[in-house]
This record gives C-alpha cells, sequence and structure tokens, in this order.
C-alpha cells in the first residue's frame, strides 16, 4: 500500500517510527534491532515506519533496508533531502516516501522535489514547524502535511502551538502531528485537532517494548473519570492511569466543581456545561441542554466551537435499556457513559467499543468525592 494511502485511510493511525540517537534526547536505542522493531510496529497497527538515515541520529541507509527486508509497512526515509539524488537513493534503499522539511527547502527546491518524487513513484511528508510555513504547505499543494512540535533550531517542544496549526491545516490534506506524544492523551488531542495521525519516535524508542507502546497510545477506548471537585482526586486519577478528568461546572449538579482544576499535559481536561458553555482553559467542552431543570441525556464534544464527537449517556436518574444500541447507532466519536463502573465497564466496550468511556458516580464515596480504590478498579477494568 502507497504511504499517503495508508495514512489516508479512515480512523487515526500512527507512523511508528525507528531512530537510534536524538540530538536534543542523546543516545535512544543505539544497538536496535531495527528488523525486529519493525515486525513490532507492524503486529501493533502502525500505519507506516518512519526510519532515520542520517548519521546525527545514528541511522544510515542499511536501516532502512532492513526494515524493508521484514515489514510490508510503508516506509518514510528521514532525512534531510535537497537533491534528486537523495531521492533515488531513498527509493532504491526500499522507502516509499521521503521527508521534505520545509525549514531548509525554498517554494522551487520543494516543487521541484515534489516532481521528482512523482516521477520516481514516492510519495512526500511536507513538514512544516510554524504558520509561515503550514501556509507554505497548502501553497504548494502538499498531499501529506506533517506539523512538528519541535522547533528543529532549538529543540524545544510546543504542543500548543502544533495542534494550533493542525486545526487550521487544509482538511483536504492528510495532516501528521510529529514529536511531543508520550501518551494515549496527548495522541487523542492531536485526533480531536484534525490529524490523521501521529508520528511517533522517541517516546517509543525510550520503551522497553516499543511495540507494545505503540499500541498503548492507539488503544481505544480512553477513559475518563468525571465529577472531580478536588484537586487530591485528580491527582489520583491521573496516576491511576486516566486520560481524561472532568469537571462539571453547573449549579444544576450535585457534582459541581468551583473550576476545573489543574493536571498534567499528559492528560486533557473536560469541561462540563448543562446550558451555554463559558470559556475555560479545558482542552474538551461537554455541553447538555438544559431540559427540566436538569442535563439532557447525551451531549455534544466540542474541542474549539468545532464539535468532534457525542456523549451517550442514560436519561436523568432513570435508566434505558437501549443504551447500548443507541450508542452503536450513533455516528463519529462516542463517549459511552450511564451507570458504568469497574464491574460492567468490560461488557459496555465488547457491546460498543467507543471511543471513550466515562464515570461519575460509580467510582465516588459521596457527590463530588471519589473514592480511591474504585477509582483506580475503573480506570484498571476500562484498560483491560
Amino acid at each position: 500500500m502507497r504511504f499517503v494511502d495508508a495514512l489516508a485511510a479512515p480512523g487515526f493511525g500512527a507512523i511508528a517510527e525507528f531512530k537510534r540517537r536524538s540530538p536534543s534526547a542523546g543516545d535512544l536505542r543505539p544497538g536496535g534491532d531495527v528488523a525486529a522493531v519493525a515486525r513490532a510496529y507492524e503486529q501493533a497497527g502502525a500505519r507506516a515506519m518512519s526510519v532515520l538515515v542520517d548519521e546525527r541520529f545514528g541511522g544510515d541507509w542499511d536501516d532502512l533496508r532492513a526494515a524493508r527486508a521484514v515489514t510490508t509497512l510503508p516506509l518514510l526515509a528521514k532525512g534531510f533531502f535537497s537533491t534528486r539524488a537523495h531521492l533515488e537513493q531513498a527509493r532504491d534503499a526500499g522507502a516509499d516516501a521521503a521527508l521534505l522539511l520545509l525549514r531548509d527547502l525554498d517554494d522551487a527546491q520543494v516543487r521541484e522535489l515534489l516532481a521528482v518524487a512523482s516521477e520516481l513513484g514516492l510519495d512526500t511528508l511536507v513538514e512544516a514547524h510554524d504558520a509561515e510555513e503550514l501556509e507554505r504547505t497548502a501553497a504548494l499543494d502538499a498531499p501529506v502535511i506533517g506539523v512538528n512540535a519541535r522547533d528543529l533550531s532549538t529543540f524545544s517542544i510546543d504542543r500548543a502551538m502544533q495542534l494550533e496549526l493542525v486545526a487550521r491545516a487544509p482538511r483536504d490534506r492528510v495532516v501528521i502531528a510529529e514529536s511531543g506524544v508520550e501518551t494515549r492523551a496527548q495522541a487523542a488531542a492531536a485526533e480531536l485537532a484534525g490529524a490523521g495521525a501521529v508520528l511517533v519516535g522517541s517516546t517509543l524508542m525510550r520503551a522497553g517494548d516499543p511495540g507494545a507502546k505503540l499500541a498503548e497510545l492507539l488503544r481505544r477506548p480512553l477513559v475518563k473519570v468525571c465529577g472531580l471537585t478536588r484537586q487530591e482526586d485528580v491527582d489520583v486519577a491521573v496516576d491511576a492511569g486516566a486520560d481524561l478528568v472532568g469537571f462539571i461546572l453547573s449549579d444544576t449538579s450535585p457534582r459541581r466543581a468551583e473550576a476545573v482544576l489543574d493536571a498534567p499535559p499528559t492528560v486533557l481536561r473536560v469541561a462540563v456545561f448543562v446550558g451555554e458553555p463559558e470559556e475555560t482553559e479545558a482542552d474538551l467542552q461537554q455541553v447538555h441542554a438544559l431540559e427540566d431543570g436538569h442535563r439532557s441525556r447525551d451531549a455534544v464534544l466540542v474541542r474549539d466551537g468545532e464539535r468532534v464527537g457525542t456523549h451517550v449517556d442514560l436519561p436523568w436518574l432513570e435508566g434505558d435499556p437501549t443504551l447500548f444500541d443507541r450508542a452503536r447507532a450513533t455516528e463519529g466519536r462516542v463517549m459511552l457513559a450511564g451507570g458504568l463502573g469497574p464491574d460492567n465497564v468490560a461488557e459496555a466496550i465488547a457491546e460498543v467499543r467507543p471511543w471513550a468511556v466515562d464515570s461519575a458516580r460509580s467510582t465516588e464515596a459521596a457527590p463530588g468525592v471519589k473514592d480511591h480504590d474504585l477509582v483506580r478498579r475503573w480506570v484498571e477494568a476500562a484498560n483491560s
């Protein structure tokens, strides 16, 4: 399968990278077996594999050849390419695509290299790291756009800027969020911003089992702990492995939080509203309509004013045997809630295959006060 076709397939995926070292992080896997890693990535569900061939990253063309010998994944040759000879070398070593860095190339060079790549049967990933470069990728009609959170001059990471640029990228292109992804929630943040995939390298290379780490980053459903009102409960939820933490900012709820509380950037914060939403520092909004003085059963999930999913729940303090059927019939991303707890979440996941699962009352000692043992059991059961 072509590189661009693999990345344009429905759903969210990953380009899994092999590199032996990083100029910013030093040695990562200097003696790594690229063939073993390539097999692990394919088994874990990677859409494609990126191989560093530049000596500054401890790589060479033999790494690409070794990966080509053992995997059917589309291979991205990653280096500092600027000539026809570079692209011919990539093709001859078994690459399906080559990286073009806008930082190092002017528009005339990029157009020439895109034409050469097409002639050679190579796809490309054209990489931008700021607003000006993103505009250039759009004007150049690059079919696959990479948005790198890492500034290659300073090696600093700015994920907020990356997500903003991903959200602004043309929707008729394949958009890849590169660098800065260490957790499943951070990968999901790129997905919600509009990326079709993430490119992950250092996080995988640091892992004892790169394939298992990749599978963890891609695994769904995400796990949300909602109804949080105390910082100590947020901290327990994060420590337990929750991907999302929810804060109900509504006077109609017995679980009302005074504000969106602190959480590390490894998780996503969700502000829950009944009626009109307000501006907060949360990563995501969950907005219910106000019905008869209470929240509506379902809600829309909103990122920066754009609907990105549906929260499917039970009616207020009522049951509904059709909940799973309704959830399965809902298009797009589904966050499933409604009486889910440690003892029944596995069954719910098997029935619905949701994008995320949500629990509030079933992890409480009292309204707005979490039972820490139940929180840990909930996250463990949802991830089992």
